[in-house]
């Protein structure tokens, strides 16, 4: 194994430096780097570091988009010692020149959108190629306990804090991975290259993971999807030959929403529905072969999902179990430098988020709260220029999550220790075990779960979002059968858009939800939701007119709202960005009124629309053949 990083991207690059590495999108093609060009300019961005008498603990922030440059960028920076400081791409300006003033950072390297948001010197993605011939030497000698990169992940409005993670950090959970990784090897080249298909922001330390450090030890290809559409996403792994998806559990949720969708549309769901039913018991590869329309529509070479940043509810892993897939799970943290534990891609354990990785220590608190101990636990966190410990004086990192241990080693996500509700009788509620029940009526589109404090006692309120004009009141009558008495939902809140508010791993903003929730029940001045009808606030962006205080279901969208058919274009887009659905331009061409908008947004088809082309129009084309073929 290597001694740091550095050493460990040379090897591995150099091993396979004429294989493709990377793809990502320009336009209307795929830009393709190889592993040995990502190296070329990881020494082309090392010169322009020592030009500027940036070395060894340093502090260079690195603000972007995925792209083939990051990666050689964050390489550059490891093979020279410099400490990276991560900022995801959706991050405020503010937020982002905060960090920086806090870690006195030498330099910016970003991407074009970003050059103007923040002053100090500043290295464009797009230059790097440019800059300095491209000669490879070693890296500088760094010692395992040398900082790798800073990643702060507090918000906004408080004063950020960053997680301090070593190259021994990265490396301890590397070695598990490429020592089991070898077993598999003989086999793999059947199906080289691995394609992976990353929708993970590589500021984050598990889109890092299957981003930058497995890739090369199959000689893997990872392509950078910023697109979030579920159609757009089955489009790049059919046409691209993906093999595996590596996303958060929101992405493979509304893929599954957007198959069912397509059958209902097609008059299929309740045949499909049954084909799935009698899939439960049924051997592998009947289930592949039962569900090959599915299989072709992703193409064959795709065969698994990789989901992390938080927990995969059941229903969603057991839809793409079911289906012939694999749903692989990984747990950790920013603090444990991503991985605790992983599931085995060809020894899955049902519900669990996989076995603890060789090399670390996990107990449980005796309030069920997941300790973790190992080379892995991050080695402190920077807060106002100054470091603290992560761990306590026996070197356990106390997770902050509730989980459980079966006699196989498996471990079970139970849900954050803050999010737990404690009833008067001392009994836990979690959320996640509300959720699941929930989620398992045909009638709810999504839900959150949160504690509200009622009367002196903490009760559980739902948050829901329902498909079409369902009950939301039977729903959850039947939801609270399969639950036990003090777990029961007696308190819910319709959540007033199509989806809840997000942070850019797509996890529910639980904070925004709980004070909508509480200024919905309790009347306190906490709600923050925005109640205000969030079509009609996305068409009077885009139109840039004020709409109508109060439009009605009925109002037209060209003669009442104004519409164009160009920003008709605009609003698809927008709506399919914002609640990460596939709505078709074919299918939108039916929606005449604010009515048939909201109707698509709760998967309602609309009716096809027929145009009859004019005389003339079908006319033409024949007589001009004919005009050519007498000169002809």
């Amino acid at each position: 194994m290597s001694d740091s990083l550095g050493e460990f991207f040379l090897e591995n690059f150099q091993a396979h430096r004429h294989e493709r590495a990377y793809g990502q999108r320009r336009g209307y093609r795929i830009e393709w780097f190889t592993y040995g060009q990502v190296l070329g300019m990881a020494e082309r961005v090392r010169a322009e570091l020592a030009a500027r008498g940036i070395g060894n603990g340093d502090r260079v922030m690195l603000w972007g988009e995925n792209s083939a440059q990051w990666v050689a960028a964050f390489i550059a920076c490891a093979m020279s010692g410099v400490t990276v400081v991560p900022m995801d791409d959706a991050a405020s300006a503010d937020f982002a020149a905060r960090v920086a003033a806090q870690v006195q950072a030498r330099l910016w390297i970003r991407s074009k959108q970003h050059v103007h948001e923040v002053t100090g010197p500043v290295l464009r993605f797009e230059d790097i190629a440019a800059r300095h011939p491209a000669g490879l030497s070693r890296p500088i000698a760094a010692r395992s306990d040398d900082t790798l990169q800073i990643v702060f992940t507090s918000g906004t409005t408080a004063e950020p804090k960053g997680v301090v993670i070593t190259h021994a950090n990265v490396l301890a959970n590397v070695a598990p991975l490429e020592k089991e990784i070898r077993k598999y090897l003989k086999y793999e080249r059947w199906v080289h290259p691995v394609r992976f298909l990353n929708l993970l922001p590589l500021s984050h330390v598990f889109g890092q993971f299957l981003g930058m450090f497995l890739p090369p030890l199959l000689g893997g290809i990872v392509i950078f999807q910023q697109e979030m559409r579920p159609g757009e996403i089955i489009d790049v792994i059919r046409r691209e030959r993906v093999s595996v998806l590596v996303s958060v559990p929101r992405v493979l949720q509304s893929l599954k929403q957007k198959i069912e969708r397509d059958f209902e549309i097609e008059g299929r769901l309740g045949e499909f529905r049954r084909r799935f039913g009698a899939s439960e018991n049924q051997h592998f590869l009947r289930r592949w072969w039962g569900f090959r329309d599915i299989h072709r529509q992703f193409g064959w070479k795709f065969w698994a999902f990789i989901s992390g940043g938080a927990a995969l509810d059941s229903e969603s892993e057991n839809f793409w179990q079911r289906l012939g897939y694999a749903a692989i799970q990984g747990y950790g943290l920013t603090e444990t430098t991503s991985l605790i534990s992983v599931n085995h891609p060809f020894k899955l354990g049902r519900g669990s988020i996989g076995k603890v990785l060789p090399g670390r220590d996990v107990k449980l608190a005796a309030d069920g709260e997941i300790l973790v101990r190992g080379a892995g636990v991050a080695s402190g966190y920077w807060e106002r220029g100054e470091r603290r410990e992560v761990a306590d004086g026996e070197g356990w990192y106390r997770t902050g999550d509730v989980g459980a241990l079966d006699g196989a080693g498996n471990l079970y996500f139970k849900g954050r220790k803050k999010d737990v509700i404690v009833t008067p009788a001392g009994l836990n509620i979690y959320p996640e075990d509300l959720e699941a029940a929930l989620r398992r009526q045909p009638e709810i589109k999504d839900c959150v779960v949160v504690g509200l404090a009622r009367g002196g006692n903490a009760e559980p309120c739902a948050v829901v979002i329902m498909k079409d004009s369902a009950d939301a009141a039977s729903a959850l009558a039947r939801a609270n059968e399969s639950l036990a008495d003090f777990q029961h939902i007696r308190m819910w809140v319709p959540w007033p858009e199509q989806d809840f508010p997000r942070t850019s791993t797509q996890k529910p903003r639980r904070n925004v939800i709980a004070a909508y929730a509480s200024g919905q029940v309790l009347g306190t001045n906490e709600a923050t939701g925005n109640a205000e009808d969030p079509v009609r606030d996305l068409i009077g962006r885009i139109t840039g007119r004020k709409m109508p205080s109060s439009p009605s279901s009925n109002s037209d969208l060209q003669s009442d709202l104004g519409l164009s058919s160009l920003e008709r274009v605009e609003l698809i887009g927008a709506l399919e960005d914002r609640y990460q659905i596939d709505l078709g331009e074919t299918s939108f061409a039916g929606a005449r009124t604010l009515g048939d908008i909201e109707k698509m947004l709760r998967g309602e088809a609309m009716p096809r629309v027929e145009y009859h082309y004019p005389a003339w129009a079908l006319r033409w084309p024949v007589t001009w053949l004919r005009w050519l073929a007498h000169w002809l």
